[in-house]
């Protein structure tokens, strides 16, 4: 956290209506080849690393605020949206399913939501109401970005909005046990 106490991660709420729709912090705009994290100390993006391959990022990537995983980070999500989105933009997002993830041995949910605020996608309610082809670019871009890394990542289920809430509320759960519960 930043030396004045604040930060993204802590200081935004998660959402008014969770786990249905979640604030979303975005890092990585849709499109980007670049892999952008806000740094953990000074608040500012900071450019992990330039995509070793030819594939870009099919949704806008960024994290659920208030929310803790087994990886030591906030929860992943992805936005689907018609237009790429500034990092550090917070968009109201609708839940729509979660997709499983092993990267580099570790668990490595990524929640799948649409932007609540965008009539293109916001009649979506489950992954089963995407276009096919939708969640196939985004599985690929997950199982290509990192192999010329040589790091293996393994996509275990795409499962629907109940199983999401589920992730999102165990969550919440270990956020609040982590850095509200230190007792």
């Amino acid at each position: 956290m930043s030396k004045d106490g604040h930060h993204p991660w802590h200081n935004v709420s998660p959402g008014e209506n969770l786990p249905v729709t979640v604030n979303a912090i975005i890092e990585i705009p849709k499109g980007s080849k670049a892999k952008y994290e806000i740094d953990k100390e000074s608040n500012l993006i900071k450019l992990d690393r330039v995509l070793f391959s030819s594939v870009m990022y099919p949704a806008n990537y960024g994290f659920i605020p208030q929310t803790y995983c087994d990886d030591n980070d906030p929860l992943d999500i992805l936005v689907l949206c018609s237009v790429d989105v500034y990092p550090m933009t917070i968009i109201e997002a609708k839940v729509i399913g979660v997709m499983h993830m092993v990267d580099n041995g570790e668990q490595d949910d990524k929640i799948i939501a649409v932007a609540k605020n965008d009539m293109s996608v916001n009649y979506i309610n489950d992954l089963h109401e995407l276009p096919p082809h939708t969640m196939k670019e985004i599985v690929k871009f997950f199982q290509d970005y990192k192999a010329l890394e040589e790091k293996k990542v393994t996509i275990e289920h795409l499962l629907g909005v109940r199983y999401a809430h589920k992730v999102i509320q165990e969550s919440i759960e270990l956020y609040d046990k982590k850095f509200r519960n230190n007792s």
